[in-house]
């Protein structure tokens, strides 16, 4: 702290994470805190929970005023799930479907046996 004389300008006292603050100088002299907004975070996939590529770091407020281009990727779940997991999903939907079909085919082989 480079001087006992500044004071905090907002109505917290204390100096919590939401309370950072730094020095600077005004035009007229004068040294004066200056309170830092928090850092956004990156949306994580929900699935594996790595960081999604393409989409900025904001403070959730501030999503709102995004474009949707600028929020979401050109994919399914784009935005939600990252590409990896967008094809696992893709993947098992698929063999589910096809062990299914495998089931249905030899029910209908056994009973033609009977």
């Amino acid at each position: 702290m480079p001087s006992n004389r500044l004071t905090y300008r907002r109505r917290s006292a204390y100096p919590t994470k939401s309370n950072k603050v730094r020095v600077i100088k005004t035009p007229g002299g004068a040294l004066r805190y200056l309170h830092i907004k928090k850092q956004g975070t990156v949306p994580k996939c929900g699935d594996c929970g790595l960081k999604l590529s393409g989409i900025p770091a904001k403070r959730p407020r501030e999503y709102a005023s995004l474009s949707r281009p600028q929020k979401t990727v050109q994919r399914a779940y784009g935005g939600s799930r990252c590409g990896n997991c967008v094809r696992d999903r893709v993947t098992r939907a698929f063999l589910i479907e096809e062990q299914k079909i495998v089931k249905k085919v030899l029910k209908e082989s056994q009973s033609k046996r009977r």
